[in-house]
């Protein structure tokens, strides 16, 4: 399973391209994630901590799709879901931890840019309370992110990595609300599709891997997941 935003925009958190985005509604907003200019300027760090104390997935519960995919885990049949999200609702839902793997980050950890200590998001935001304004290292004083992964900021090679196995060595591949429009997370399609794996996506709107794939789900993703699943494991 690839997973994007879409499938946990039933829990509240609105996705980033779609009709009522995040981006597509603000393109300015972009900018707060985009690493030269989170690294070059205070104010958009600024900006950024306020976006990430007011992001409504904190309080976000999974939804059907979620626990769908426990499910999936559950009859032995799921090789790993490979998620664009940075919610950590897969894992509430009861996904293991081990099974989840988030090529972009995720929004619980920090870490320093600087000498790479880690911390907790909740920390960082405790300060910003507190009255800070942008929240530094407490170990070296460097740039304080969190571990999520910005435009233009590499991803982990070995995330990829076990995101490319789990693509190769899978018989089925479902993209779940996703657009497909960034890579690398969307040529893992081509890797499955490549090593003979069945290629299904469902997302409310077309993507440019449609034409590749054998069916193309419209349904809303916490209706369509449980019924795929079902189908999937009977």
């Amino acid at each position: 399973m690839l997973t994007g935003a879409g499938i946990s925009t039933d829990s509240g958190i609105r996705d980033f391209r779609g009709p009522n985005g995040v981006w597509t509604l603000d393109p300015e907003a972009e900018k707060l994630f985009t690493i030269q200019n989170y690294l070059a300027d205070a104010a958009v760090r600024r900006r950024s901590w306020l976006a990430r104390r007011e992001n409504p997935a904190w309080g976000a519960e999974p939804n059907a799709g979620h626990r769908a995919l426990v499910d999936l885990e559950e009859s032995g049949a799921l090789r790993a879901v490979v998620t664009q999200n940075i919610d950590r609702l897969h894992q509430k839902a009861g996904s293991s931890p081990d099974r989840v793997i988030e090529i972009h980050g995720n929004m619980v950890d920090a870490v320093c840019w600087e000498c790479g200590a880690g911390s907790l998001t909740q920390d960082a935001l405790a300060r910003l309370d507190a009255g800070e304004d942008d929240p530094a290292c407490l170990d070296c004083g460097g740039i304080l992110k969190t571990a999520t992964i910005m435009f233009g900021q590499n991803l982990d090679p070995d995330v990829l990595n076990d995101a490319a196995l789990a693509a190769r060595d899978c018989d089925v591949f479902v993209a779940v609300g996703t657009t497909l429009q960034v890579h690398p997370a969307a040529g893992l399609c081509d890797v499955a599709v490549r090593n003979g794996a069945e290629l299904i996506i469902v997302n409310r709107d077309p993507t440019p891997y449609d034409g590749m794939a054998t069916r193309v789900i419209r349904t809303p993703i916490s209706e369509a997941l449980p019924a795929l699943v079902a189908d999937l494991t009977t």
